[in-house]
């Protein structure tokens, strides 16, 4: 196959799996019309608790993705035993059999990282809440400080491990031409660079390329780049046939690309390293500038 059809094979091809798996990833008008739809629906706002406190959507929980990490871990961002995780999600009035909707405060990192999480022990329908500041006040989404009452529920753990990565498979990727590796820290980071903002970072996974996720959003407004942004961005061909192994400091930022890999550009072999580079370095594992 000439290179100018393979391209536009590729370019059907990620067209044909954007609309079919795109659907997790919704505007505020899909919200609206979601709620009315879903009487049940279960909203989480995964934003830190203050800023929960001084506004929310309407009828949401507040679940910020730090309860459910570890208080005093050795490695930074480890979570909590998965049973225990369960523990607190049911707590807080979620099943893994609702349909639910994630939202943050319009960083996108936090209701991606809590959306990871929930198709990662299981859940059957969660999607995300595309938090555009424009789209989100021209569907007048309703907002409160009202803390919702809600009632336990029991959230059962059927764990998805094919969308996590642990250092096994992260060791088993390096040098292989059917995974690409990312790194989305910023590039001091990536570099190992020592500032204030990369205070332990020794460099980066060998083989990895850096896609910081501050370049996925545009600022002021919270929306995603587009398709082609993003390629130009990774400045390689895009396959949906590779697989995709991310990774950040502790595994906030990966959930976001993970996000944006399989609800905009539609691909499906994508795993978020949840123990990320905190892990790696601690472990010992090798790290190159």
């Amino acid at each position: 196959m000439n290179p100018t059809k393979l391209f536009s094979f590729l370019l059907i091809t990620i067209l044909f799996l954007t609309n079919t798996f795109a659907q997790d990833l919704i505007t505020a008008k899909e919200f609206i019309a979601l709620q009315k739809e879903k009487p049940n629906l279960v909203i989480v706002d995964a934003s830190k608790d203050k800023l929960y406190a001084a506004a929310h959507i309407e009828g949401a929980i507040n679940i910020p993705y730090a309860i459910l990490n570890e208080k005093e871990p050795k490695i930074d961002g480890t979570m909590l035993p998965l049973e225990n995780v369960a523990k607190i999600l049911g707590n807080k009035g979620v099943s893994n059999d609702d349909t639910i909707v994630v939202y943050d405060e319009g960083t996108q990192k936090y209701a991606t990282l809590v959306y990871w999480i929930f198709k990662y022990l299981g859940a059957k329908d969660v999607k995300v809440l595309h938090k555009e500041m424009n789209a989100f006040r021209d569907a007048r989404v309703k907002l409160t400080s009202e803390v919702p009452t809600v009632k336990a529920k029991t959230f059962t753990v059927n764990l998805v491990p094919e969308i996590n990565a642990d250092v096994a498979f992260v060791e088993s990727s390096i040098g292989n031409s059917n995974v690409i590796i990312i790194d989305t820290r910023t590039p001091d980071e990536f570099n190992g660079v020592r500032n204030e903002k990369s205070t332990y970072s020794n460099g980066h996974i060998k083989g990895a390329i850096n896609i910081p996720y501050e370049s996925l959003v545009k600022t002021g407004t919270n929306v995603f780049i587009s398709p082609d942004e993003f390629k130009k961005l990774a400045g390689i061909e895009l396959s949906p046939e590779k697989t995709y192994l991310l990774y950040c400091k502790t595994g906030i930022k990966g959930a976001t690309l993970y996000t944006y890999m399989t609800s905009v550009l539609g691909f499906k072999n994508v795993k978020n390293y949840k123990g990320a580079y905190a892990e790696w370095d601690y472990l010992g594992k090798l790290s190159v500038k």
